[in-house]
C-alpha cells in the first residue's frame, strides 16, 4: 500500500504541573526487560561514549531495537504489539510493525484523510472503504487505517459491513474476536451497541463484527436501523470506518457508502480492472457519495 490521490492543575500555586515522564530505562525494568544491574552499565555506556540510551543499549547487546521501540512507544503513549503477541492477525501490519514502510505509507493515508474529511465537522466522522472488485485488499486497508486512527488517539470504530462473509473470515478472524451478534444483529433489531468490542493491546479501537450471514443483507443494511447506528457511533466515537463487500457484485457498498456519505476507494496492483473502477466511482458519485480518495495497494 502506497499512494494516496486525493495535565492536572496544581493545587495552590495556580500552575499546571505535569508528571515527569518515565525514561526508557525505568521502563524497560517496570516490564521485566531490564535488570537493574544491566541498566546502570548502559547508562555508563552512554555516559562514556556520549551515545544514546539505546544506541548504548544495543551495542552492550543487552536490549534489541524491538526493546527500544517498545518503551518508546509506552513513552509517547503510542500503542502496537510485541511480534511475539499473537492476539491479532499477523495482517495487521499497523499493529506489528508500525515503523515499516507499510506502517508509514497508512499513517500518510490518514494524514490526508484528517485534511480531507476527518477535519473536526461532526457531520464528517464516518467513511466507508470501497472496492470494485475482490481481492483488492480493501478489509486489510480498513483494518490497518481503523488501527493507525487508534494510534493517534482518536476513537475510532471499525464496522464490518460486509454480511456476506462468514464470521471465521472478515474482520472478527482479523482481530480474532469473539462472535456476537454483530452488525446483522443490530439491524435485525437483536442488539444495539454494547456488540461492540475492543481491541486489546489497542486502546481506543472498537470492531463491530459482521455477525451472522442473514438472508438479506441488502434490505437489512437499507433500513432506517443502519442509520440510526451510524448516528448513534458518530457520537461515541471520533471515526468511524465502515468495510465492505466489493461493489462489482453487490450493491452493498453503494448502499453502505450512501449511508456514510463519504468513500475511500482501493484498488490493487495487477488486480483491479480500471474500467471496472471507474464505472464503480461513477455510480458512487451519481449516489451523492463523496469520494475522499483513493488507494493505490501494493501490499
Amino acid at each position: 500500500m502506497s499512494e494516496f490521490h486525493t495535565s492536572q492543575a496544581g493545587q495552590g500555586t495556580g500552575l499546571a504541573t505535569v508528571a515527569k515522564p518515565r525514561s526508557i530505562g525505568d521502563i524497560l525494568v517496570a516490564n521485566g526487560r531490564l535488570s537493574t544491574e544491566d541498566l546502570q552499565r548502559i547508562l555508563a555506556q552512554s555516559r562514556e561514549d556520549k551515545v544514546n540510551f539505546g544506541e548504548a543499549a544495543i551495542a552492550l547487546k543487552l536490549l534489541t531495537q524491538d526493546d527500544i521501540d517498545f518503551a518508546l512507544s509506552k513513552q509517547f503513549d503510542y500503542s502496537y504489539l510485541s511480534p511475539t503477541d499473537s492476539s491479532l492477525s499477523p495482517s495487521l501490519v499497523a499493529a506489528y510493525k508500525p515503523f515499516s514502510r507499510v506502517g508509514e505509507n497508512l499513517r500518510a493515508v490518514r494524514s490526508q484523510l484528517m485534511l480531507r474529511w476527518f477535519n473536526g465537522d461532526p457531520s464528517r466522522k464516518i467513511l466507508s472503504i470501497v472496492s470494485a472488485g475482490s481481492g483488492d485488499g480493501k478489509s486489510f486497508i480498513a483494518a490497518n487505517l481503523a488501527i493507525v486512527f487508534a494510534q493517534q488517539g482518536e476513537r475510532t470504530l471499525l464496522i464490518d459491513g460486509d454480511l456476506r462473509t462468514t464470521q471465521d473470515t472478515g474482520q472478527q478472524a482479523q482481530f480474532k474476536l469473539g462472535r456476537n451478534a454483530g452488525l446483522s444483529g443490530i439491524l435485525a433489531g437483536r442488539a444495539g451497541m454494547d456488540v461492540a468490542q475492543q481491541v486489546p493491546g489497542l486502546p481506543g479501537l472498537s470492531v463491530i463484527t459482521a455477525g451472522a450471514v442473514p438472508p438479506n443483507p441488502q434490505e437489512l443494511l437499507g433500513r432506517p436501523a443502519f442509520g440510526q447506528l451510524l448516528m448513534a457511533a458518530s457520537t461515541e466515537f471520533d471515526v468511524v470506518l465502515i468495510d465492505t463487500p466489493n461493489g462489482g457484485d453487490y450493491a452493498d457498498a453503494e448502499v453502505i457508502a450512501a449511508r456514510a456519505g463519504a468513500g475511500l476507494l482501493v484498488t490493487r496492483v495487477n488486480q483491479s480492472r480500471i474500467p471496472q473502477a471507474s464505472q464503480f466511482s461513477r455510480r458512487l458519485q451519481d449516489g451523492g457519495v463523496s469520494l475522499v480518495g483513493s488507494v493505490f495497494n501494493d501490499a
